[in-house]
Formats: structure tokens, sequence, C-alpha cells
């Protein structure tokens, strides 16, 4: 018999003769007699050199070779070289390494066999990670957390909670990141709370990584008090604590504690970095504060290249009505992805640039970027704005065609308005009935918006029972209904709408209005008086309010309570929140700048009229951001076409 020499398998792993096919060429060199004592060191010197090249193909050439001749390299080596497969996605060469491993009842050293169920897991293949998992010898920690992790991870919260009982019944003890990924996949309070108290037992309450899963955990459950109590409750040292409770408050809409644990952060030494920036941002946005996310800004320039941070930068400026930074950003922006092009579209389109937010569309198209659920959004809510009734309709019925895009029910909303500002009121209800999902109560506020502006009663009080059923707390819904009802001089269906309030105890919540002047948040409520300068303030507006009569400006009565003798209900109006807060802005902040407002209820009708005279009279630029519209005030006019 022939033997094989070193060079003779180098040569073949390098380049196979072309006469043969891979198979055969194994099967033939599989015929010889391997008496050459070089023969085994020599391939697995070339298997080995392969792998850390990350030359996969000739790894697994030498692969095969090996198997065939039950030669085994060691499991660094094999780890690598599954390493290898993992970033190539190589699901098959995975599998094959699987099968060489337990070739001939050889069982692998209980590291390789974690390394395999981790490669499966990466590739999505959880069955198969199970079947290795199952089929082990010896588990320890690191075999049980892969496994928990995975699950978690896939959202199969009960299986991971399985296995991590399992886990402590086979007498293994869970560390850190065995509690970092199971706490993850806690579907309820009860589950979280009775983790908890184990970790407190075995003493990795103080650990980083199960520190910040508990305040993740507690904060995306709403539990902001419990989170709050397990920062405070640690002397801590570490960033990625703090990136954990300030992300909790930003994202539980909670932006005045998000930014108070922002300055403790700073003034305890640590540098922000891209996650806590991004918290921090997410804070400034919902609080609309535009010269504070200006000096976010600062801190992001560090990290200009973070696309998430540069898309959250961009959403703030959008989101604050400060169109000249946003694009400034978007244009400054190396890589973009399709929430940046997204938010730009969104937030031109939410703050009266609709064709601008058309024209952007296109130049996304052109480029051959794919547009999403929130793209779709941004167009249609653009198009309403616009009132391209045509175009709306167009790529509404046609974004499943063209994008491969379900109309959902923010979609169906859009169209909603969109009828409702061209006065189609009967295709808006039609559109609502042919909606597959059941309408929200947005859905219907759309239509009754649209009802309240082109006078149909009948359609808003239909549109408004409707919310009523889903959400019996909307206090508003309940004044507007009880309006409508008095204008048609409907005496019963008001004194109904009365006693439903005071059955349910509803009252409505009282407008807060907040304006930012000197890095100060100053906040206005209807009827308090806890302002230092408040005297000051109604003195000025009563006295612009008297010039505006003077050209023409009669209150709007129609969002009172119509129960209420005709100065009586002047004078509710006279005090709103945002009235109050504007005239704070004349008063503090140079006649150039523009006055940012922001307000937690929809403005109302009166309060419009007299902040589009005003930015007229005193030629300012006055930006109102409540939770439906943003506001641009300018020269009388307001970008929300008066339809809102």
């Amino acid at each position: 018999m022939k033997t094989i020499s070193s060079k003779v398998v180098k040569k073949f792993i390098t380049k196979p003769p072309s006469s043969l096919s891979s198979t055969a060429s194994l099967t033939s060199i599989a015929s010889f007699n391997v008496s050459n004592k070089a023969f085994p060191s020599s391939l697995l010197d070339d298997f080995t050199k392969f792998c850390y090249q990350r030359d996969l193909p000739r790894a697994m050439q030498a692969l095969e070779l090996m198997h065939t001749h039950c030669i085994r390299a060691d499991c660094i080596t094999y780890s690598e070289l599954i390493k290898c497969c993992l970033a190539r996605r190589a699901i098959q060469h995975g599998k094959r390494i699987h099968v060489h491993l337990f070739s001939n009842g050889h069982v692998p050293k209980t590291f390789l066999i974690n390394i395999l169920i981790n490669m499966y897991v990466k590739f999505g293949l959880l069955h198969d990670a199970q079947d290795v998992f199952d089929k082990m010898p010896d588990r320890n920690v690191v075999s049980w957390t892969t496994m928990i992790s995975a699950y978690s991870a896939a959202k199969l919260n009960d299986k991971a909670l399985e296995f991590l009982v399992l886990m402590l019944r086979e007498g293994v003890r869970p560390n850190m990141f065995t509690y970092s990924s199971v706490l993850r996949a806690c579907d309820g309070l009860f589950n979280l709370r009775q983790l908890h108290c184990c970790i407190i037992k075995i003493g990795l309450d103080s650990d980083v990584f199960v520190r910040s899963a508990l305040i993740d955990v507690y904060s995306r459950w709403g539990e902001l008090e419990n989170a709050l109590r397990v920062f405070d409750e640690m002397a801590t040292g570490d960033l990625v604590v703090w990136s954990s409770i300030i992300a909790g408050f930003a994202q539980n809409s909670d932006g005045d504690e998000a930014l108070r644990l922002f300055k403790r952060m700073k003034r305890a030494g640590f540098l922000a970095q891209q996650t806590t920036l991004t918290s921090v941002l997410r804070a400034c946005t919902g609080l609309a504060l535009l010269e504070l996310g200006r000096q976010v800004h600062v801190h992001v320039l560090k990290y200009d290249q973070d696309l998430i941070l540069n898309n959250a930068l961009l959403d703030m400026y959008c989101k604050c009505g400060s169109l000249e930074d946003a694009n400034a950003a978007f244009i400054r922006m190396v890589e973009k992805d399709v929430i940046s092009w997204s938010t730009m579209i969104a937030g031109l389109a939410q703050n009266g640039y609709s064709k601008e937010a058309l024209k952007l569309f296109e130049s996304m198209k052109v480029l051959g970027i794919k547009p999403n659920y929130v793209t779709i959004v941004g167009v249609l809510f653009a198009c309403s704005h616009a009132g391209l009734v045509e175009e709306g309709l167009y790529y509404f019925h046609s974004m499943k065609e063209l994008f491969g895009i379900d109309p959902g029910r923010e979609h169906y909303g859009c169209m909603i308005d969109l009828l409702g500002r061209a006065g189609r009121l009967s295709e808006a209800v039609d559109l609502i009935n042919e909606m597959e999902c059941e309408p929200d109560a947005v859905t219907w506020r759309a239509l009754l918006n649209a009802c309240r502006v082109h006078r149909n009663v009948d359609v808003a009080i239909h549109a408004a029972k409707q919310i009523l059923r889903l959400d019996p707390q909307d206090a508003g819904t309940y004044v507007l209904l009880s309006n409508i009802y008095a204008n048609t001089q409907r005496w019963n269906d008001v004194a109904e709408v009365r006693r439903a309030m005071t059955n349910r105890g509803i009252k409505k919540e009282p407008g807060c209005s907040w304006i930012e002047v000197s890095k100060q948040i100053h906040a206005f409520i209807l009827g308090d008086r806890s302002h230092p300068q408040i005297s000051e303030i109604n003195i000025q507006l009563n006295q612009l309010i008297y010039k505006l009569m003077g050209i023409g400006y009669v209150p709007d009565t129609n969002f009172v309570l119509q129960d209420l003798e005709g100065e009586q209900m002047q004078d509710s109006l006279r005090y709103h929140s945002e009235k109050l807060a504007i005239v704070f802005g004349l008063m503090s902040l140079p006649r150039g700048q523009t006055i940012r407002i922001r307000k937690n209820l929809r403005i109302c009708g009166d309060c419009h009229l007299f902040t589009k005279l005003l930015a007229k009279m005193e030629q300012r630029i006055i930006v109102i951001r409540d939770p439906v519209r943003y506001h641009h005030f300018q020269d009388g006019l307001c970008s929300c076409g008066d339809f809102w």
C-alpha cells in the first residue's frame, strides 16, 4: 500500500485535484495506508493554521481528512473554527463540525459542547441547541445560562424560568449572568419579586449586571419607586447602573427625574456615554427642552458617528419644533438608516412642512432605502396637512403592493384625518367601518375633530359615544359632547352627560404648560398662583387681551362647559395655562427669540385664535407643542392650517 506524505496532504488541502470531486478525493485518500508518522502532526498543524486564519474552506477540507482518519484537534482550535462559522453564518459547516465532534462515540469536553450550544443559539436554532443540551453528560453553569439567555432573548419566558428551576434542582448555582438573563424573562411582578429575593439571599444584589437588570425590569413594569430603591440602596461606582436608572425614568415619560439623575451622575464624576446620552435626549424630547437638548448635543459630538445617538438627536430637534437644527443634524449624518429618514419625514410633516416631507420621501426612494411602517405614517400625515387627498389615497391603497406594509391603526387615523380635513366625512366613516382591526379611541377622535371643524353634529355624537365607550375617563370628549348637545338645544342629553361625569367622578385634567427660560423650567397651571411673577403676568395678559379685542379677537367658548354665564365662560378661558406661559415668554425672552411652549392637553380653539393674533401683533414666532400637533404661529397664521 502507498503512504501519503505531508507534502501531498498539504497540496491536496491547498488545491484539490481538479479531476476528482471532493467526495471522490476523500474516498481515495481514505483507502491509503497512512503509515507516515508525520502525517497526523502536519495535518493538525495545517488545520490549526487555517482555523486561526479564518480560512473556512480550507479548514473544512482539513476537517474532512481528520474525520476520515479519526484525528482530533484540541478544544481551542475547534472553538476558533466555530467562531469562523458564526462570522460567515455557515450553518451547514457548523452542523458538520457537530457531527465530527461526536463521531465514533466520542464525547467532547463540556467547554466545547457549550460553544456548540452557543453556536446553535446564535444561528437561531433553539431546537438544535436544546437537543445538544439534553444529551450532555455533565452540565455546568455556562450550559444552563446559555439556554436560559437564549429562551429569554426569544421571549419564551416560561421556558427560561422553567430552566432556572431545573438548574437549581440539579444543584447548579446560578451566577450573575444567569440572573441577568432570567430577570428579563419575568412576565409579572410576582416572579420578579421572587427572583429579587433569591438574588439577595445568595448575595448577588451588589453585582453590576444583576443590579442593572433589576432596575431595567422594574422600570419596564412601571415600578419606578422600586427601581430607584434598588439604585439608591447600593453604593455604586459603575456607569452601567447609572445608565439603567436614567433610561428607566426616561422611558416611563418621567423626564424631570431622568434629568435630575443625569445631573447627579455628572456631579459624581462619571462621563456620559452613548446609552446615557440617548436616554437624556429622550427626556429632553418628552419635555420639549430645546436649550437643554442643545447642551446635550455638545456631548453627542464626541460620538459623532454613532447612528442610534444621532437618530435620538434628530428626533429631539424635530419634537422640540426646531426644524433648522433637525435639518442641520440630518445633513451632517454620515450614516443614515430607515429610522433617520422616517424621523425627518415625520418631523417635517408634524411641524407643518408637508411638501418638504414628501420631497424627502421621494429622495429616500431614489436612494433605494425601503420605507417602513413609520415612514408611511409620516407620508400620510404630510398628505393630510397639505390637503393632498388623492396622493394620500394612492399611498394608502398601494402601500402593501409597493412596500409590503399592511395598513395599521396609525395609517387609518391619518387617512380619516385627511378625509375629514377635506370634508369627506361619509368616506371617513366608511373607512372606519372597513378597518380589519377594531378602531381605537384615537381613530374616533380623528373623526370627532373633523366633525367639530365641519359642524356635523350627528356624526360627531356617534364618534364621541364611541370614544367614551373605549375610554370612559376622557374628560375632554364629555365636555365637547355636552357642548354639541347644548348648541343644538338638546338639554336632556346635556343633563345626561353631566350626570355621567358626576357619577364616574370625571373631572377635566387641569391644563399645564411649561416654558424654558435661562435654563430654568417655568410651569403654569390654570388657577395656580404659585409663580413669583404671576401678578405681573396677569396684568400683562389682560392688557394684551384688551388690545387683541380691538383688532377682532372674540373669546371662543365652545371648549368650556356651557352652564356658565357669558362673562364667566370668558373668564375661565382668560387664564388658560398656555396664555400665561406665552405672556411670561414675551416678558422674559429677547424679541428675536422664538417662544416655545409645551402643553399636556390639546390647545383649545380660543387659545389657538389668541396665539395667532398675538404672534401677528407682537411680530413674534410662537411654537406650541401639544399631544396632537405642533403649532408654529407666525404673521397671524398657524402651520396646522386651523385644523388640529
